[in-house]
């Protein structure tokens, strides 16, 4: 598994550009006007991993295979949105399947790109796109809220539950603050989950800045970043037109030489991946063979029979063990045999709870 970062903003902040650079492809039409992006566009990304490539070296394997992370360019939102304004409803609607929101906010000022709020302020922009997520949010709990409430009164348990769950996400929203502040109980989690709430997703922030503010950021961006940490998030600095030309060199060398020129040590991708990874609280296993080496997703937290059901549900049910060696085993001995000959391959239960890096062969009976 991966996950599927919605890219949202308000038009003309670099979503489109970024989403090309990200899936290097040129699939987003880049244009100076509100609304180029109408259907959601959706990209499929290798995840970069030198790990990957060292286990590889050391297997023999004919093939990489990295793990995938699902980027979707939304289209651009406005002032009124949750209303109906702009493409606000098709908005609103392809937000709702993501799993975390990337919000880009333009901290780059350039007369020749126009701004549909007329002025360039990142801390406004993202608060629009908050705002009408949220006034989106109240809309439809208001319109839960009523059957249930009524279901409630007769002595439904679940409904009366149900209905307190929304009243508690209702105050917190009215108060100006997004329902992923909520405290949610855990008896409470999975019904809260099913609100499929737009400000219950994880978010990061990620400041477009001019080319030579890439290393460091600006002014505008340091703003953000502040906003960032005071509301629990993370922000990542990117220059949108410099990943856009990192994603047309292919020779690996040429992007470290390009990077190097620019004082960057690498990619504004891999800053993304690795931001979003934090915000999922994902991990990464991986499998090694002589025909291929390949990168799993999941989360942080999974035990074993989940991680071998990311590779196939028959693996998970029936599951019996895994055979599991530390990724810094495997580096330093040089190979399962020698994990294997110093004790370092060990034989993990179903309560096992997998480690970041974990090399792992799943044994089952279906």
């Amino acid at each position: 598994m991966g996950f599927k970062c919605g890219i949202v903003g308000l038009p003309n902040v670099g979503k489109s550009t970024l989403f090309n650079a990200l899936t290097a492809t040129q699939s987003a039409e880049a244009a100076n006007f509100p609304f180029c992006t109408i259907e959601p566009n959706v990209g499929r990304v290798g995840v970069p991993d030198a790990r990957l490539d060292k286990i590889a070296a050391i297997g023999g394997s004919q093939k990489i295979v990295p793990t995938q992370l699902e980027f979707v360019d939304i289209a651009g939102l406005v002032r009124g949105a949750s209303k109906g304004e702009g493409l606000g409803n098709q908005f609103l609607a392809n937000i709702r399947e993501v799993d975390a929101i990337i919000k880009v906010v333009r901290c780059f000022i350039d007369d020749n790109v126009t701004h549909v709020e007329e002025s360039v302020d990142p801390i406004r922009d993202a608060e629009i796109i908050e705002t009408e997520l949220m006034l989106s949010d109240m809309e439809s709990l208001e319109k839960r809220l009523k059957p249930l409430a009524k279901k409630a009164r007769t002595g439904d348990k679940e409904a009366k539950q149900q209905a307190d769950l929304i009243e508690r996400t209702l105050a917190v929203l009215e108060d100006g603050k997004p329902a992923r502040t909520l405290d949610v109980s855990e008896d409470d989690y999975k019904a809260f989950q099913m609100l499929q709430l737009l400000t219950s997703k994880p978010i990061l922030f990620v400041c477009n800045v001019e080319e030579d503010c890439a290393d460091k950021g600006n002014e505008l961006s340091d703003k953000v970043a502040k906003m960032a940490a005071e509301q629990g998030a993370s922000s990542v600095v990117i220059s949108a037109k410099i990943e856009e030309e990192i994603s047309t060199l292919d020779d690996e060398a040429d992007k470290k030489e390009f990077l190097e020129t620019l004082g960057l040590e690498e990619t504004g991708l891999a800053r993304v991946i690795r931001a979003g990874y934090d915000l999922l609280k994902l991990i990464t296993f991986f499998t090694v063979g002589p025909k291929e080496a390949r990168a799993w997703t999941i989360h942080s937290g999974d035990k074993a029979p989940q991680a071998a059901g990311a590779i196939h549900t028959d693996f998970e049910r029936g599951f019996i063990k895994a055979e599991t060696i530390a990724y810094d085993d495997f580096i330093e001995l040089n190979g399962e045999q020698a994990c294997k000959d110093a004790g370092k391959m060990r034989q993990e239960g179903k309560e096992y709870i997998v480690a970041d890096g974990d090399l792992m062969l799943f044994r089952f009976n279906v």
